[in-house]
């Protein structure tokens, strides 16, 4: 998360899944579902609320106001936003506002992906674009209440905008962003474009084009002046980003979804940005496609998804330029986002990737489109319950963030929360 945002340190009350519609599942709209997770509650264990967004939009990533105030939830297809009110009731989001003029207010910016909490803002990367529909992207600021502030498009060969191009690729490819405020960081990766991530898997993966057609960048930005500094060769798509919580650790992980590796990005002994492969993630010619990860709140340890074999990994970071695998799990016949506790004691899975790249079918004993909750002892996973989203017709479910009604009645008014940060 977003170190700008309120923590929830203790035992979260809810947790709000943004969830893909499926024709023939339900209502075939995408969907908030909010689950409550709370073992003390009554209602443990259940949907308690659910609202539709009156159709398909490709639903993906969301994230949270750095007061935790309201919940923003993208379409990567209709390119759409969606801002719930997660505080009045924290128990049922109710639908705030809708951005319908994302594409036209950020000149063609296609695909919000990454919505990260900066003071008072919301920081908003794409992935594509409304010219060629390829991989050449841009970033988006708005104000928390969702006013357009600016745009910024990613670093290009024939425009490097200042940055120095440190490797072969400058391909201006977007996903994921992550900060480091205390060395003035923001840090970017990249994946692919509209035509690639809306297209069937199979005929994908077929087309020897359409397989180039995906980013090989991280950029090292200047946080406070929004202008990109290095770009780093990281082949292989590299998807989400998550960086160190320690106080003298500068550095941050990423996973690369078609080599199958870890990467770490790191400040050096100079003060330089580097970036170097420091583990394999299962046996990258069966392509286990690694997807979501999160970093322990003490440094220590990284869970790593993959996609296209349903298994959680989890690495030793205690030494980050040698990670070492100390766990391994299935947990379905797909996966795609982890979310664990602050505590570390509570790790949540979910199953989608993308409309047309989901599986369809499960061996015998494996979930397909799941919300599952397991604790974790520091040895083994525990299952506490699994919820079956199509057959309760809700449809597949993608990114998770978490909900508590103490953290509301604890929170500053949000104009000093922001003075509070920025100081």
């Amino acid at each position: 998360m977003s170190p700008y945002m309120a923590k929830i340190v203790g035992q979260e009350d809810y947790v709000y899944i943004w969830t893909l519609g499926m024709e023939g599942v339900g209502d075939g709209e995408d969907k908030l579902v909010t689950v409550d997770v709370n073992p003390a509650s009554p209602t443990y264990a259940q949907v308690v609320h659910s609202i539709s967004m009156g159709g398909r939009h490709e639903a993906h990533h969301s994230g949270l106001t750095d007061d935790r105030r309201y919940l923003w939830a993208s379409g990567l297809d209709t390119s759409k936003i969606f801002i719930f009110d997660v505080h009045s009731d924290p128990s049922k989001p109710r639908l705030h506002r809708t951005i319908d003029d994302f594409v036209a207010t950020t000149d063609g910016i296609v695909g919000p992906h990454t919505n990260y909490a900066l003071p008072g803002r919301m920081l908003i990367t794409g992935l594509s674009n409304n010219r060629d529909h390829g991989g050449r992207t841009g970033m988006a600021e708005y104000t928390n209440a969702g006013d357009f502030i600016s745009s910024v498009w990613m670093p290009t060969d024939d425009n490097l905008q200042g940055a120095v191009k440190s490797g072969s690729y400058a391909d201006g490819y977007g996903y994921d962003a992550r900060a480091l405020p205390r060395r003035n960081v923001l840090v970017t990766s990249s994946f692919t474009g509209w035509n690639n991530y809306m297209m069937n898997l199979g005929k994908m993966m077929g087309d020897a084009e359409a397989m180039k057609r995906f980013g090989n960048t991280v950029v090292i930005w200047d946080l406070h002046a929004r202008t990109p500094k290095k770009i780093l060769d990281v082949p292989g798509a590299p998807l989400e980003i998550r960086c160190a919580w320690g106080s003298k650790s500068n550095y941050c992980f990423t996973t690369t979804a078609l080599t199958s590796k870890i990467w770490l990005i790191y400040e050096d002994d100079a003060g330089e940005w580097q970036a170097k492969a420091v583990a394999d993630i299962g046996d990258a010619s069966k392509i286990p496609l690694p997807v979501d990860i999160s970093i322990s709140a003490d440094d220590d340890h990284l869970w790593v998804n993959t996609w296209n074999d349903g298994k959680v990994r989890l690495f030793d970071i205690s030494d980050p330029h040698a990670p070492n695998q100390v766990f391994e799990q299935q947990i379905g016949e797909q996966i795609n986002m982890v979310s664990q506790s602050w505590d570390g004691e509570r790790v949540y899975f979910t199953s989608s990737l993308l409309a047309n790249w989901d599986k369809t079918n499960s061996a015998e004993g494996n979930d397909l489109q799941y919300f599952k909750l397991f604790s974790w002892d520091g040895d083994k996973l525990t299952p506490q319950f699994s919820l079956d989203f199509v057959e309760m017709g809700l449809g597949a479910p993608h990114q998770m963030r978490f909900g508590a009604h103490a953290l509301y009645a604890s929170t500053p008014p949000p104009s000093k929360t922001v003075a509070h940060q920025e100081h």
